[in-house]
C-alpha cells in the first residue's frame, strides 16, 4: 500500500512541480523538499536495470508496413534512405508495373495516397492495397530483389500515408523510441506473425517442435481442424507457448480483449488453451482474458499484471479496410492508460503490427542464410521455389516508457521473437527463468532482445500531449462501425493511381 502511495505522489508531484504556482498551492516547501529528495533517489534506484520495470504491455495492431505509415518520417530509414537497394542498376524506388497496368511507363514510384486533396483523406482511410497471404508477399519480395510490389500485388501497395493523416501515430513514435528495422516475422499473414509473437516458431521443419505438434509449417491463416491438401498448415498448434512459462514461473499475466477480438488471440489457437478446464488460468487469462475496460481500470490502479496482451476490437485493428483513425484512438487510449498510471514510471508499452497487410516496405527483409535450420522451405505452393519464411518486411513499432522517452531511432534487427525475448531478459534481471526453448535458435542469436533502445540511466518522466483522435463511428446500437459508414460515404477509398 505504502509503495503504491509513494509511486502515486511522485507521479503527480512530476507532473506539478514545474509549475510553481501550483505545486505551492498543494505541496508545503518541506513537502516539495522531501519530495524533491525522494524522486531524486527514486530515479537513482530505478535506473539500475532491466528489474526496474514491473509492467510489460504488448499492444499489437495489424496489417500495415512502416513505410506505408512512417516512410516520411525525419531520421528514420524510410524515403530518404542513402542506402537504397539497387538491382541490375535501378532502385527498389521503381517498382515494375505491366503494360497492361500502364502504357505510360514501366514503373512505379511511392506515391502520396492523398495528393488529390479534397475529401480523399477520408476516403482511403477505409482503402485497402492488395493481398497479405503468403503467395503475394513471396511473390513482392522476388527472392531478395523486392520489386514485384505492383506487378503481384497491386499499384496501390505502393501508398504512403505522411503526419496530417497520422497524427497520433507519429507522436507516439516520435515522443518516445521509434524502431525502423523491426521486421514482420513470417512473409506472410496474421496467424502465423501472432504465433510467433507469443511462442517463437511456426514449426517450420528443422525447428524445436516434432511434425505432429502442428503447423509443419504454419504459414497461412488456417483454424480448421487437420492440415491443408499441401500437408502443412496443421491445426491446432500444441507446442508450448510464452505465456505457459511465465505461469510456471509464478509471472503475472493476461489477455485484455473484448467480446469483439477480430479472433487476433492467438493463445486460442493452441490446443492446451482450448482443452483448458473452465475456471483455470489458461482458460480464464489466455482464452476467455479481461476486457479492454478491465486493462484501463487496472492501468488506473497501477494493479496490472506483469505482462499483458492488447488484442484490439476488429474495427479498430487498422486492418485495412478498418481506419488509422480508428485504430489512432484506440492506441491513445492505451498509451494515456499507461502513461497517467501510477506505476508508469515501472511500465513499458510495446506497440507493433503482425504483417503488412499488401502495404510495401523498400528495405528486402534481413534473413538467415539458404539452409538455416527452421527457416528455409521449398515453397509448398509451388511458387517460390526454395525461400525463406522470414524475418519478412517492416513494421510500424514503437516503445512507450521513461526509458525510451525521446529516445529517437532503434536500429537493431527485430521482428516479433523479440518481444519473447525481452521479457526473458527481463525476467532474468528479476531472478526468474522464462527462456522458451520452442524459439527458433536462428532468431534468438540474430533478432535482438530490445533492451538497447532502454536508457535506464537517463529516464525521462515527462509527457507529452498528445494529438486528439476522433471518435470511432458508432451505429445506432452503439457498435463500431467505422469501415460501413466510410465505404457508404466514399466507396473503396481508393484514388487513380498517378
Amino acid at each position: 500500500m505504502w509503495q503504491c502511495l509513494e509511486s502515486w505522489l511522485l507521479w503527480f508531484y512530476q507532473l506539478v512541480k514545474d509549475w510553481p504556482w501550483l505545486s505551492d498551492m498543494i505541496f508545503s516547501p518541506r513537502l516539495r523538499w522531501a519530495l524533491t529528495a525522494l524522486l531524486a533517489a527514486s530515479k537513482t534506484a530505478r535506473t539500475e536495470s532491466l528489474a526496474d520495470i514491473d509492467h510489460v504491455i504488448l499492444f499489437m495492431q495489424e496489417n500495415r508496413a512502416f513505410d506505408h505509415y512512417f516512410g516520411t518520417m525525419p531520421g528514420v530509414r524510410g524515403f530518404a534512405d542513402p542506402n537504397v537497394q539497387y538491382n541490375n542498376g535501378i532502385p527498389v524506388w521503381k517498382q515494375q508495373v505491366t503494360p497492361q497496368q500502364s502504357k505510360d511507363t514501366d514503373y512505379i514510384t511511392p506515391w502520396y495516397i492523398n495528393y488529390l486533396g479534397g475529401t480523399w483523406p477520408e476516403a482511403t482511410q477505409c482503402m485497402s492495397a492488395g493481398s497479405n497471404g503468403w503467395d503475394a508477399n513471396q511473390a513482392a519480395w522476388n527472392h531478395g530483389a523486392n520489386n514485384q510490389w505492383a506487378v503481384k500485388n497491386t499499384p496501390y501497395s505502393i501508398g504512403y500515408y505522411k503526419r496530417d493523416d497520422l497524427p497520433v501515430h507519429f507522436a507516439l513514435a516520435e515522443e518516445w523510441t521509434v524502431g525502423d528495422m523491426y521486421q514482420e516475422s513470417v512473409i506472410a499473414s496474421t496467424n502465423p506473425n501472432r504465433v510467433m509473437w507469443i511462442s517463437g516458431s511456426i514449426n517450420v521443419p528443422g525447428s524445436p517442435q516434432t511434425k505432429d505438434e502442428g503447423g509443419y509449417p504454419y504459414i497461412d491463416n488456417n483454424e480448421t481442424p487437420g492440415c491443408d491438401k499441401n500437408g502443412i498448415n496443421c491445426y491446432p498448434l500444441k507446442w508450448s507457448t510464452a505465456a505457459e512459462k511465465y505461469e510456471a514461473a509464478g509471472v503475472s499475466w493476461s489477455v485484455f480483449q473484448d467480446a469483439d477480438n477480430f479472433d487476433d488471440n492467438p493463445y486460442a489457437w493452441f490446443e492446451q488453451f482450448q482443452d483448458s478446464k473452465k475456471g483455470s488460468n489458461l482458460n480464464n487469462k489466455g482464452m476467455k482474458g479481461q476486457s479492454l475496460d478491465a486493462f484501463y481500470a487496472q492501468a488506473a490502479a497501477g494493479t496490472l499484471p506483469e505482462v499483458s496482451y492488447i488484442v484490439g476490437p476488429m474495427q479498430l485493428s487498422e486492418h485495412p479496410p478498418y481506419s488509422p483513425h480508428d485504430g489512432s484512438w484506440l492506441q491513445r487510449k492505451v498509451a494515456e492508460a499507461v502513461i497517467n498510471s501510477p506505476k508508469y514510471s515501472k511500465s513499458v508499452l510495446i506497440v507493433s503490427y503482425d504483417e503488412t497487410g499488401g502495404w510495401a516496405d523498400h528495405v528486402s527483409p534481413y534473413t538467415s542464410p539458404d539452409g538455416t535450420a527452421g527457416e528455409w522451405i521449398d515453397d509448398p505452393y509451388g511458387a517460390a521455389g526454395r525461400t525463406a519464411t522470414g524475418p519478412g518486411f517492416r513494421v510500424p513499432f514503437y516503445i512507450i516508457s521513461p526509458f525510451t522517452r525521446k529516445g529517437g531511432v532503434y536500429t537493431e534487427h527485430c521482428d516479433h521473437t523479440s518481444q519473447v525475448s525481452f521479457i526473458e531478459k527481463w525476467q532474468a534481471a528479476k531472478g526468474r527463468d522464462v527462456t522458451t526453448d520452442e524459439m527458433v535458435p536462428w532468431r534468438r542469436e540474430n533478432m535482438a532482445d530490445l533492451v538497447n533502445a532502454f536508457d535506464f540511466k537517463n529516464p525521462d518522466y515527462s509527457i507529452p500531449n498528445l494529438p486528439e483522435a476522433p471518435q470511432p463511428h458508432t451505429n445506432s446500437k452503439g457498435v463500431y462501425d467505422g469501415s460501413s459508414y466510410c465505404s457508404s460515404q466514399y466507396g473503396n477509398g481508393r484514388p487513380p493511381v498517378p
